[in-house]
């Protein structure tokens, strides 16, 4: 019987030792400088870490992973799981701009992890040396870099008592309305989340067969639950083949991952709703030319929320080059459940519904609602009242509650909060389930996610999703950021709970700053019917965001509380 990843990867080795696991597109372009990782050499380079680690007795610890992306971090995940120990997949700390956040995440979750080893890259590992005696939480704590752990460990390798409940890695969450907070993924929770990942977006024999074995592009963050779980684990799952490039070669040139798609011709590839906006902003007649994106056929799209008016853009712009309206893949998913919850039916557009819930399709289709699929085999999905904890008619927006073996054990070293959030029972049911602090509500088996329980805005005893709000706000002008919007509400003395609505523009449109804003405040006001207290227009990367790229409101709420944000423009209330 398969108890870990691990063990599969061990077949996938023995059977199809040559087979490419991972192509790791080292400058991004597909021209470029490619590194490739069988699965023979996969497998032994894990289990020469596993033993290394072994050799140490940090079987059961907790072990830091700051790798920048790449076959590397892989090889040191999967030691870990070899080896006994506890992954922590961490952000690392690289480059100027990014060094001081990714600090401050790394201090956070060795502190709370209690981490006995942190490995990564050399280049990182001699930034930690460097830095060690200013940062205390080093103390203690060895670092080391896996390039320099040989391969002729693998040969004392030993296979660890494990089990389905053991253990496997901490996820932390993103940090999107509390601070981040170590999830406990099991063995068997990790396995039963690649079953529901296979069978939800259709990785089956024949579709492996017809990409032959090319099921994955990926350029999502390996610390992350999605660019985990997804395009990196369950490709070892399978015994196929992923293409991955960084992040940041991303960001940089969006364009990097269409040329992959046309390249490497695989299954599924995805990412949040901001991606694809990216690739529409960088669009050209000329790009659309070179590309054939045919053989994607699940372009999934989740993390935040999904937007119809994405689906629509980039359907109409890129159809010209073979992708098609049934392969949007919109689903839902979080870290306390591993990773999915819900996807689309393979080969199915996307499902919308009128905001007012009067049938599938909306008139004005850029503000329907989008579904996010139907829950993965094993999985049950509830609408809840949250103060009640009973279940909600067919409809009515609720609290989505989840059950099933994909949810995690619990919360590392937070009773409290793992008994809140983990073990809910609704009235009329049996069993444990997760409150994950979404809204959302059921049509017909379909999930439609409305919001964050903590973020919602209550003003005259209507609620308003602050999605809803950035929304209008972004569709009022072009030079808005997609994504890049945050709505709140403050204390307005005797004028009660008022909303503020903070908004990044283009460089090049400052000088229209109050021009926008004034147009902002006017569609969230026709679209809504509300009176904004303040919009406030800011320069692109002031509005603080997780590390998987998530708008953080509370954040962005305290900074405009501290009068710490700078504004480009204002339009007040008059």
């Amino acid at each position: 019987m398969v108890r870990t990843l691990f063990q599969l990867l061990t077949e996938h080795a023995s059977r199809q030792p040559d087979r490419i696991a991972f192509r790791y597109l080292v400058t991004g372009d597909c021209d470029g400088e490619v590194q490739e990782v069988s699965y023979g050499q996969l497998a032994r380079r894990a289990r020469a870490i596993a033993a290394w680690i072994q050799d140490r007795g940090l079987s059961g610890s907790r072990v830091m992973l700051l790798h920048p992306s790449g076959a590397e971090f892989v090889c040191a995940f999967l030691g870990c799981l070899a080896s006994g120990a506890v992954a922590v997949p961490g952000v690392p700390p690289q480059g100027r701009s990014q060094n001081h956040r990714a600090l401050i995440r790394m201090k956070r979750l060795i502190a709370d992890a209690d981490a006995r080893l942190i490995l990564g890259g050399r280049e990182v590992v001699g930034l930690l040396d460097r830095l060690a005696p200013h940062l205390p939480e080093l103390d203690g704590i060895a670092r080391v870099a896996t390039e320099d752990i040989t391969d002729d460990w693998a040969g004392s390798w030993r296979e660890p008592a494990l089990t389905a409940d053991s253990v496997a890695f901490l996820q932390y969450t993103s940090g999107s309305t509390a601070a981040p907070r170590g999830v406990m993924v099991t063995h068997g929770n990790l396995l039963d989340n690649e079953r529901v990942v296979t069978e939800r977006m259709g990785h089956t024999p024949d579709a492996i067969a017809r990409h032959g074995h090319e099921m994955f592009v990926s350029w999502l963050p390996m610390y992350h639950d999605m660019g985990l779980i997804g395009p990196v684990l369950n490709n070892v799952y399978l015994g196929v083949t992923a293409t991955l490039f960084s992040p940041l070669h991303f960001l940089q040139q969006p364009q990097r991952w269409l040329d992959a798609i046309t390249r490497y011709r695989p299954h599924t590839s995805g990412g949040p709703n901001f991606a694809y906006e990216l690739c529409l902003r960088h669009a050209t007649p000329d790009l659309v030319d070179r590309l054939d994106l045919s053989s994607w056929t699940v372009a999934f799209n989740g993390a935040e929320p999904v937007r119809a008016a994405t689906l629509r853009r980039f359907t109409e712009t890129f159809g010209g080059a073979g992708f098609r309206r049934e392969a949007a893949y919109p689903c839902y998913g979080l870290a306390e459940a591993t990773l999915m919850v819900t996807g689309g039916s393979v080969d199915t557009p996307p499902v919308l519904l009128a905001t007012d819930g009067s049938g599938p399709h909306a008139d004005d289709a850029d503000a329907a609602a989008v579904g996010c699929g139907r829950p993965g085999p094993g999985l049950t999905v509830l609408i809840v009242d949250p103060e009640r904890q009973e279940e909600l008619p067919e409809g009515e927006v609720g609290e989505i509650w989840v059950g099933g073996a994909s949810v995690a054990k619990g919360y590392w070293r937070n009773a409290l909060a793992t008994r809140e959030t983990f073990r809910a029972t609704p009235a009329g049911h049996e069993g444990r389930f997760l409150r994950t602090g979404d809204l959302g509500f059921l049509r017909n088996g379909e999930l439609f996610v409305t919001g964050r329980l903590k973020d919602l805005i209550v003003i005259d005893g209507r609620n308003h999703y602050p999605q809803d709000l950035e929304l209008s706000a972004e569709l009022s002008h072009p030079a808005l950021r997609p994504g890049c919007t945050a709505a709140f509400s403050v204390d307005g003395g005797a004028e009660g709970e008022q909303i503020v609505a903070i908004a990044e523009v283009a460089p090049e449109a400052e000088g229209e700053a109050e021009k926008i804003a004034d147009q902002v405040r006017g569609a969230i006001g026709e679209a809504h019917g509300l009176s904004l207290r303040e919009v406030v227009l800011v320069r692109p990367g002031t509005i603080p965001k997780t590390s998987s790229g998530k708008i953080q409101r509370r954040a962005t709420r305290a900074a405009y509380l501290d009068g710490t944000l700078s504004a480009v423009g204002v339009a007040a209330a008059s």
